[in-house]
């Protein structure tokens, strides 16, 4: 089949760097929606922990960690990795607790499946990573 635009093409290059900076935003807006919520999240009890408002400063810095190191393609890989491992668990406790985890269901899925082909195809353009 022919493309229609095959001059864009040598552009390829940049489609793993658009998806990577799309969920580190996603990430960071996880993190800045916890952290605008913090005196209402400390009280909530959350299972095997119970209240700890400490849980909730932990899950900040990992949501932080994980949006910072997919924007600055920083060992991309491992980011998508806990990307995924943290969209999953969104994806199952987003219905229990919607105050802690900002997203619907779908979102999260979008966000499992762009990870997912971040780990996949790699970084993209101006990252830091190794290969697998």
């Amino acid at each position: 089949m022919l493309n229609t635009f095959p001059d864009l093409l040598v552009l390829g290059f940049f489609a793993p760097t658009l998806l990577r900076v799309a969920v580190a935003l996603v990430f960071l807006y996880g993190a800045w929606a916890q952290y605008s919520r913090l005196a209402e999240l400390s009280h909530l009890s959350l299972p095997l922990v119970g209240r700890a408002p400490m849980a909730i400063w932990l899950s900040i810095a990992v949501h932080l960690a994980i949006g910072l190191m997919l924007f600055f393609g920083y060992y991309t890989q491992i980011a998508a990795l806990l990307g995924i491992l943290g969209s999953i668990k969104g994806m199952v406790w987003a219905k229990k607790y919607p105050r802690l985890f900002p997203l619907c269901r779908l979102e999260y899925a979008f966000v499992l499946v762009i990870c997912l082909s971040l780990l996949i195809s790699g970084a993209g353009a101006f990252a830091y990573d190794l290969p697998l």
